[in-house]
């Protein structure tokens, strides 16, 4: 008999890297990034219904739960292709908070499209899959299979990369947050990596990106726009080096921020040193390796196990 409910986790991610090499023809960006995910996650429960309705809930009052959300989008999209007539009530237990960089909602949406389609027992192949997803959103695709992945383009070309050795990290969300599209708005020419058209796609410009935790290698272009917008998010990146991480970043486009340790000891001994303004939220985690992503995804991910180009 098939199985009728399912329970997942959502896991954020972050960004180790992320160029901003120009604005495409499209009006859409041109980007180079490299995506982890880590330990910080939501929680979906799945259970198939005998009516065609989706119902959403949330534990988070402030977020919608019908088609405003990436969660309800996506079940609508997977059942109106290839479910017709199948439903769902899906529970959505917030802990990635919002606008914070960390791909909260592109998460909940990936994870969504995996649990029905086992669910519903979809005809679904992967490749339709990955077409649903990049119609959601620039990050989704790459919350299908979760570890170390290189995107380009306007993110959604992703190549797997090496998973990335397990890392200690603090995120802090201060209470300042800004929008994608008032980053991607604000960002300045003296923030691009080239503003010179003919060298966007330069494949010399996009070797240099790198997926390493150390200070040198870690980038984010949004940095400078949105530290200047949003100072309370630079001083959250200080808090972190103060209280000894090797290295921190924006995750994202903001307004969460990472730092790393070197052991879970670093780690501990941080949470406890770490000045904290009132209202910011901290979350000790670590990396997610795409065999780790894939075991919490259990059966649902089990078409994902080799994507990517791995």
């Amino acid at each position: 008999m098939p199985d009728t409910r399912l329970t997942l986790p959502a896991f954020a991610k972050i960004n180790l890297s992320l160029r901003v090499l120009g604005k495409r023809p499209d009006g859409y960006h041109e980007l180079d990034t490299v995506l982890q995910t880590i330990s910080v996650h939501d929680t979906i429960n799945f259970t198939v219904t005998d009516t065609p309705e989706i119902v959403l809930s949330c534990d988070d009052r402030s977020l919608p739960t019908g088609a405003d959300n990436l969660v309800y989008r996506a079940a609508e999209s997977l059942q109106a292709r290839f479910a017709p007539g199948k439903g769902a009530r899906i529970r959505l237990e917030k802990r990635i908070p919002a606008q914070a960089g960390l791909g909260g909602g592109s998460a909940d949406a990936a994870v969504t499209l995996l649990a029905l389609a086992y669910l519903w027992q979809a005809s679904a192949k992967a490749q339709e899959l990955l077409e649903i997803a990049f119609g959601l959103g620039a990050d989704v695709p790459f919350f299908l299979c979760g570890g170390t992945a290189r995107g380009v383009g306007t993110g959604k070309d992703l190549t797997n990369r090496t998973d990335a050795s397990d890392q200690f990290l603090l995120v802090i969300k201060p209470n300042s947050s800004i929008a994608t599209a008032e980053a991607y708005k604000s960002i300045m020419a003296r923030t691009l990596t080239t503003a010179e058209a003919k060298t966007i796609l330069s494949s010399s410009e996009r070797g240099e990106i790198s997926d390493s935790f150390g200070s040198k290698a870690l980038q984010n272009d949004f940095e400078p726009v949105v530290f200047e917008l949003k100072p309370e998010i630079k001083r959250a990146k200080v808090a972190l080096l103060k209280s000894g991480a090797a290295a921190a970043l924006l995750a994202g486009s903001g307004s969460a921020v990472f730092g790393v340790f070197h052991s879970g000891d670093a780690q501990a001994r941080a949470i406890q040193a770490i000045e904290l303004e009132a209202g910011w939220r901290v979350f000790p985690c670590r990396t997610v390796t795409r065999s780790l992503y894939q075991s919490a995804m259990g059966a649902a991910g089990e078409m994902f196990a080799h994507c990517f180009g791995r």
